[in-house]
């Protein structure tokens, strides 16, 4: 009466717009028309279009055109077109042309497009204190220890 038939597989859904999958498995997406309230994790690259009312911190982050944040931003990479209310710690940052962030800034590469707008300070985070610094100089007679200057250090002192 009824054909037996296998289960057919699972169909697989892969994220808009051709994105690739990152080696932790994932790949999100906070949409034009959702708002979270409360602080976002997120193991996967993140791209947000929406508006986040809350911390943020994941690995790789595009904040798109009209998305906005309101609060601190962590994150290993990322690309800024929207706007920033709130502090944020970016190993790789780009801010687009257009963006607006209005907290303080601390990067390790950090690339500003004209027309993009930071209000806050910029602080690069590489720890290039930490070790001494050998210069061969000939003319003074071999290596000397440069100890670099730590502008935080000094003003504790």
């Amino acid at each position: 009466m009824f054909n037996k038939r296998e289960d057919a597989p699972a169909s697989t859904i892969s994220p808009a717009g051709g994105a690739r999958r990152t080696a932790t498995g994932g790949f999100s997406v906070i949409g034009p028309d959702m708002v979270v309230t409360g602080n976002v994790r997120a193991t996967a690259d993140l791209h947000v279009e929406g508006r986040i009312e809350g911390d943020l911190d994941c690995g790789n982050l595009v904040l798109g055109a009209d998305a906005t944040v309101q609060g601190m931003v962590r994150a290993d990479n990322a690309r800024i077109a929207g706007g920033i209310e709130g502090s944020v710690a970016i190993r790789q940052l780009v801010v687009e042309s257009g963006a607006r962030i209005a907290g303080d800034v601390d990067y390790e590469s950090i690339s500003i497009e004209n027309g993009a707008q930071i209000d806050g300070r910029l602080r690069h985070t590489a720890k290039l204190a930490s070790a001494p610094v050998n210069v061969v100089t000939p003319a003074l007679g071999g290596p000397k220890e440069l100890k670099m200057f730590d502008a935080a250090e000094e003003e504790a002192a």
